[in-house]
Order: C-alpha cells, then sequence, then structure tokens
C-alpha cells in the first residue's frame, strides 16, 4: 500500500498539531538520551519501566496503521513527513535535522549529535553518518525540482566524527536521463570534512510519467540545457 497520502489538514490545523507534537516528540527523545546515561539506582530503573509500560500502553489504544507516511497537498506546495528518521517531527529517533536548500540544488544542516548516535567511543556511527548524508543529498536533488530515489551511495569517511555540533552539506554535481549525481561531506564545528559523499539519485517511475518531469527526462537526454 502506498504511503503517500493526500493532505487534507489546513495550515492552522497543521500548525496546531506541530505545537502538540513537536514537545512531546522531544521529550521522547531526551528519554532516549537519558535511558543510556542514567546512574539512578536500580529501584528508580525498576520504577521508570513501570511507568514508560503505562505511558506506552495508554497511547498504543488509538495509532495510525503501520508507518507515518508521507501526506502531501494536491498542489505539491506543502508535504509532511514527519516520520522521517532524519528530519521526521514525530520521530524521537530522528536528530532531528532542519534541512536547508537554495532551491538550485545545494542544501547545508547544521544540528547536534547526541549519545543515542554512538559508534565508536566519543564518535558518530558511520550508518548514522551514511544515514543523514544520504538524507541530505537526496535533498539537494529533490529541492532543486526533480525528485530522485537513492540509487547508490558511496561514502569515504576521511576521519573520525565527534558527537556535538556537526554539519552537513550537499549539492548537486550532474544530470543524466533520469538520474542525477548528488555530491555532499560531513563537518565538524571548525569545519574539518571528517566524511565525503556521492550518490545516484534516479527519477521515480511515477515522476516519469508526468509530463514536466518526462520532458525533462527527455530533454537531457537529448543534451538541451534546462533553464
Amino acid at each position: 500500500m502506498s504511503r503517500f497520502q493526500a493532505e487534507t489538514a489546513t495550515d492552522d490545523e497543521i500548525a496546531r498539531e506541530a505545537a502538540l507534537y513537536a514537545p512531546f516528540t522531544n521529550a521522547v527523545r531526551e528519554l532516549v538520551d537519558v535511558t543510556i546515561r542514567t546512574e539512578v539506582d536500580e529501584d528508580e530503573i525498576r520504577a521508570a519501566q513501570a511507568a514508560v509500560e503505562a505511558i506506552v500502553e495508554r497511547l498504543r489504544k488509538k495509532q495510525i496503521d503501520g508507518a507515518y507516511g508521507v501526506r502531501f497537498r494536491a498542489d505539491g506546495s506543502r508535504a509532511r513527513n514527519w516520520g522521517n528518521a532524519v528530519m521526521g517531527l514525530r520521530n524521537p529517533i530522528a536528530p532531528p535535522l532542519e534541512v536547508k536548500s537554495d532551491g538550485d540544488g545545494r542544501a547545508w544542516s547544521d544540528f547536534r549529535l547526541g549519545a543515542a548516535y554512538e559508534g565508536p567511543p566519543g564518535l558518530t556511527h558511520g550508518g548514522v553518518i551514511a544515514l543523514i548524508l544520504d538524507q541530505v543529498l537526496g535533498h539537494a536533488v529533490s529541492t532543486s525540482g526533480r525528485p530522485g530515489m537513492t540509487g547508490t551511495l558511496t561514502i569515504v569517511y576521511r576521519q573520525g566524527t565527534p558527537l556535538g555540533d556537526l554539519r552537513c552539506e550537499a549539492w548537486v554535481d550532474r544530470r543524466d536521463g533520469i538520474k542525477t549525481w548528488g555530491k555532499g561531506r560531513m563537518l565538524t564545528a571548525d569545519g574539518e570534512v571528517t566524511a565525503e559523499a556521492e550518490g545516484v539519485f534516479i527519477l521515480p517511475k511515477w515522476a516519469r510519467n508526468l509530463d514536466r518531469f518526462r520532458a525533462a527526462a527527455e530533454a537531457t537526454e537529448s543534451g538541451f540545457e534546462l533553464e
């Protein structure tokens, strides 16, 4: 079943939901962090476990079937991917990232990674680095006017990426038919590059059936410059 859903909520309704769920999700995110780092006594742990289990049971009483998916306006003007593992407003696994873009194929994000993202001691897990690079590269590609699904992603780890304040940057390198190449990098707060990535993003089949994307693909394949 497709998890793309037509959005029926108004701007005011979406704003109210964001104001409700963002602090709630952040509280759960804090719970994840403190679960890793707490050193309270055994009785406190058992009591906390019972409280968490009770909350889970309470919230399970009414829930959506499966994943959150992506909810979008019919005109494509706004979409909610609040379940996304990198950017999701309702996903406590997400750091979360706020990814910005210039609309011309560049995207970037400044963010912070805490204890939940550790791999080697004091360093970010390599898989988390890949996850974030994939998201920001994909964002650069999609916001440049052409959606793309990751076909391949190649990462070169230059050095360990410390936990804490980080930056990820990405840009569109080139296009050829239904393929778009993106490049990106992970940087420390001091501007040191810790990892570099190159990905190939494929124009999804559903987009190829839309006139503007099909025309863009044909023009690219014919060697014409696109505006």
